[in-house]
């Protein structure tokens, strides 16, 4: 392999950096003399230390926002800021533009990823720097159309990209599959032989980092803004209200402060030490990463970047060479990162790097007769869960987050700059950037950091890997178990993990599945687990198919049906509202009337101001009490108890939050997570089978549906709440954490006889789509209106009551929808999970947004919402008339669209009657 021997022979004159023993760590300082592809950034960064010179321009002394850090995301937020109307915004840079992590970038921009947000945020990126900039400016940011090339070596990986090009058809990504000979055609050099096939999409390109932060930096500047470079931030201020809320009070530099209400945090792989100045848990690590950068390649000119995915390996355009680069399973950690570090790059370590050489020769060959020009290893910042942190931080006021971008700030930078400038000015993004929002991680976590660490590997390891429906992590795991957790374990409960809970997700008949200690796949000396049962397990989910234990999932599905299930949910948010304003703050918090007698029961959204749904849950009103129990705190006034999903715990326990603060309501929340369980049995048999637990009537006239009441079970005091999240009769029993398991106990030995089975999550989301019932962050996000989801019942608008987001309800409800979800179903027996298009009489007009197999109807069942093509209002006609198909993987289905669900339409079942 030549290429390789005169790669070594490159190392060999600037030896690889000294490390322990496969430790995680990279203990190697950053070097600043680099043959690297952006020579004129890195000349100008020789010679005295520009920072001894002083800011570049004087410091105002007051701010509307400030803006730390002036990589890819500071410039696009700053740009973004001054694009819609924020005056006096301030950019502060400690070096210059680039210095970070931005400069060494490589810069590519795919246009299909598997989310549809993010392919609009990819989009918008587009957008600016091919269009946008230039118009604006003059200027040229460096933008190369050359188009994308993405390698499927095998079926599945194939499938996955035909995925991607059905949800590229709802957004107007063009993309085609190719034959393996018809991607010979178009990149000649490439060795095709063990291709199953690739996906192109012509309009994917490559963006210069310098030309377009510059731009982004002058158009900020002819709109007012400022950019303060040579000025490093040493610390944020912080002061506290009359209501005891910490907000941001000023930015101090080494030049003096200046007096803001608003800080973003884009500062990159420093973010971390940013917000520690603030008081703000930034969870996210620093790594090397690299690539290489080969000599001239003759016929490479105009070829499209590469992504081989099972290879690991990337292959960047560079004129006439190639950037070769990919993500190793042992990335080098930098456990110290130096804040002088600017402009400079890290000795590359070949043993760690290597692994992706042969992969780049195999795809092609000519590599191996080709030289290494130069290498670039530099600092990059990872998540947890390879997405960003953006939002304003739970912890402060003000404070926003925009970093953690996993080597994608480039890409991702234009369209997530967009959306943090409308969060800060109008409180929330435009889009549904849930998953990129810090809230999204509970605190317990996010300064966690063996959690940080284990997550953040694992993301880096498998971020080529083919994203699955229902694929699990293997890092972090074990951080929050419940009090049923070893007792389900050995009834062969086969967990998943959401937020760092434990949670139930099918049950395996085939004995225990544990979830052992993280072996970081064998990396840095670690024993990698061998005949690990629950890896096994997860790895037969590794599929676009049916799973090997989809009958299991039916099993546990027509066991609720036809008998009774029992669920453990006991990870779910329990919250107390309570106190003299308690009323006022749920008539404003929760679009239904939740100011019912106590005992009764209200499913409810809450909303933002555009009227997007932040939350679906329960609200309980509550009796006051003198006295705290297990069941309730002791409170004056009024009081509620609220539960929500666990996965979202943290993102309702903020959204509450944040509107308590900012409409100054004298009340109190209350978080009861980890003090209570909660245990729920569904189906025609749940009736009997709790008349023997519990000391209640359970008649339809002594207990209703929607109501609650404190009970005995087993001799426990519990809350029982007559609800179903599965389309069936059926009880909550929220108990204390001491007396989980001996209720439990009691429920399965009064169910044995009545064909009680355990249950879990999968089971739940095939029976609440077959029942119709919305999954939050899946049928139902932040941007999507309850009138689109179909839920006009949960908003008291036949009421004179103000609540969060009603005017926005009333215009939209004036004006007519402009989309709405829709249920299908196919015939044909075939598996469905989401992002597939939806046609309708010819024409493109949505992608489905949750998908999965109703055992009980026996046909696959899809969500998804659609659009008139020519703007117009959708209509129940305009549904009704359609003639529609679902494309998945580029076959179209015939569909059947639905405006009630196909499964007891008349909600005969929860109330008993079968």
């Amino acid at each position: 392999m030549a290429w390789l021997s005169r790669a070594l022979r490159v190392a060999a004159t600037c030896p690889p950096p000294v490390l322990g023993p496969r430790a995680l760590t990279g203990r190697a300082g950053p070097t600043t003399e680099k043959s690297v592809p952006y020579q004129r950034t890195l000349k100008e960064a020789q010679g005295p230390s520009a920072v001894a010179q002083g800011p570049s321009r004087p410091l105002p002394s007051t701010a509307n926002v400030v803006v730390i850090g002036g990589g890819s995301l500071g410039c696009q937020t700053l740009y973004h800021l001054a694009k819609l109307g924020v005056s006096g915004a301030v950019l502060l840079e400690r070096e210059r533009l680039t210095s970070g992590t931005t400069w060494h970038t490589a810069g590519l921009l795919w246009q299909l990823r598997p989310s549809d947000v993010e392919v609009e945020l990819l989009a918008h990126t587009r957008r600016v720097v091919s269009r946008d900039l230039e118009e604006e400016t003059g200027l040229h940011t460096g933008w190369i159309q050359n188009g994308g090339l993405f390698i499927a070596s095998n079926r599945q990986r194939l499938d996955e990209y035909k995925r991607l090009m059905s949800l590229g058809k709802a957004y107007g990504v063009e993309s085609h599959v190719l034959s393996p000979a018809e991607t010979k055609a178009l990149y000649p050099l490439m060795n095709v032989d063990d291709l199953y096939g690739t996906l192109y999409v012509p309009h994917d390109g490559t963006m210069d980092p310098a030309g377009t932060c510059t731009t982004l930096a002058r158009a900020a500047a002819a709109r007012g803004a400022q950019v303060i470079e040579n000025c490093p931030v040493t610390g944020i201020h912080v002061r506290t209200d009359d209501f005891g809320v910490r907000r941001v009070a000023a930015v101090e530099t080494e030049h003096g402060s200046i007096q803001t209400p608003c800080v973003v945090n884009c500062a990159g792989v420093w973010a971390s030490a940013v917000g520690r100045m603030a008081g703000v848990k930034v969870p996210l690590v620093a790594m090397h990463h690299a690539y290489v950068v080969t000599e001239r390649i003759e016929g490479i000119q105009n070829m499209p970047n590469v992504r081989d995915h099972d290879a690991s390996v990337y292959l960047r355009l560079q004129g006439d060479a190639l950037s070769v680069g990919g993500y190793e399973a042992n990335p080098i950690f930098w456990e110290e990162v130096s804040d002088k570090f600017a402009f400079g790059l890290f000795d590359l370590d070949w043993e760690v790097f290597t692994q992706h050489i042969e992969g780049a020769i195999n795809r092609v060959p000519v590599l191996e007769k080709t030289g290494v020009k130069s290498t670039v290893c530099g600092p990059e910042s990872f998540t947890p869960d390879h997405k960003p942190l953006m939002g304003e931080a739970p912890e402060l006021r003000g404070f926003y987050l925009g970093c953690g971008f996993n080597s994608a700030g480039m890409m991702l930078g234009g369209g997530c700059g967009q959306e943090l400038a409308h969060w800060i000015i109008q409180g929330r993004p435009e889009k549904d950037m849930y998953s990129y929002d810090i809230r999204r991680f509970h605190h317990l976590l996010t300064d966690h950091r063996r959690w940080i660490r284990e997550r953040s590997h694992e993301s880096y390891a498998k971020n080529y890997s083919v994203v699955f429906p229902h694929d699990e992590p293997l890092a972090g795991r074990n951080m929050r178990t419940d009090p049923l957790h070893e007792e389900l374990l050995a009834r062969g409960c086969v967990f998943q993990e959401r937020q760092g809970w434990e949670r139930p997700g099918w049950f395996t008949p085939q004995g225990t599945a544990p979830v052992l200690q993280y072996d970081y796949y064998g990396a840095y000396g670690n024993q990698a687990h061998e005949d690990y049962t629950y890896g096994c397990l997860l790895g037969d989910e590794y599929t676009f198919d049916f799973p090997p234990h989809h009958d299991v999932i039916k099993k546990e599905c027509l066991a609720c049906r036809g008998a009774a299930a029992v669920f453990n949910m006991s990870y779910f948010g329990k919250f107390y509202l309570v106190g003299l304003d308690a009323r006022k703050a749920a008539d404003w918090l929760f679009s239904a009337d939740v100011s019912r007698p106590p005992g009764s029961t209200v499913y409810t959204c809450m909303l933002n101001h555009r009227g997007g749904t932040e939350s679906d849950l329960t609200v309980s009103r509550l009796d006051p009490s003198p006295q705290a129990s297990a069941l309730a705190p002791a409170f004056e006034g009024d009081g509620y108890y609220l539960a929500v999903g666990g996965a979202v715990a943290q993102h309702n326990w903020s959204h509450i939050s944040t509107v308590l603060q900012d409409q100054k309501f004298r009340c109190q929340l209350i978080d009861g997570s980890e003090d209570l369980g909660m245990i729920s049995i569904q189906g025609p048999a749940s009736r009997t089978i709790l008349q023997e637990v519990l000391d209640a009537d359970l008649s339809n006239e002594a207990f209703p549906f929607s109501t609650h009441k404190l009970v005995r079970a087993a001799g426990h005091l519990v809350r029982a709440m007559r609800l179903s999240f599965v389309g069936e009769l059926g009880w909550e029993l929220h108990v204390p954490r001491s007396a989980c398991v001996p209720v439990y106990q009691a429920v399965m030995t009064a169910g044995t006889k009545h064909g009680l089975v355990n249950a879990g999550y999968r089971a739940i989301d095939s029976l609440s789509i077959e029942k119709g019932y919305r999954h939050w962050h899946a049928d139902l996000r932040p941007d999507d209106s309850p009138l689109e989801a179909g839920l006009a019942f949960t908003c008291k608008l036949k009421s004179a009551v103000p609540f969060l987001g009603r005017e926005a309800l009333e215009k939209q409800r004036a004006h007519g929808l402009p989309r709405r979800l829709v249920c299908f179903t196919v015939d044909e027996k075939v598996p469905m999970f989401g992002l597939e298009a939806i046609w309708r009489n010819g024409q493109v007009v949505g992608h489905i947004r949750r998908a999965d197999f109703g055992f009980f109807i026996d046909k696959t069942l899809a969500y998804g919402y659609i659009r008139d093509p020519s703007g117009g209002p959708v209509s129940l006609d305009f549904v009704k008339s359609g003639d529609y198909a679902l494309e998945r993987m580029g076959v179209t289905y015939p569909a059947r669209a639905h405006l009630r669900s196909p499964f007891d339409p008349d909600n005969k079942r929860v109330k008993g009657i079968y």
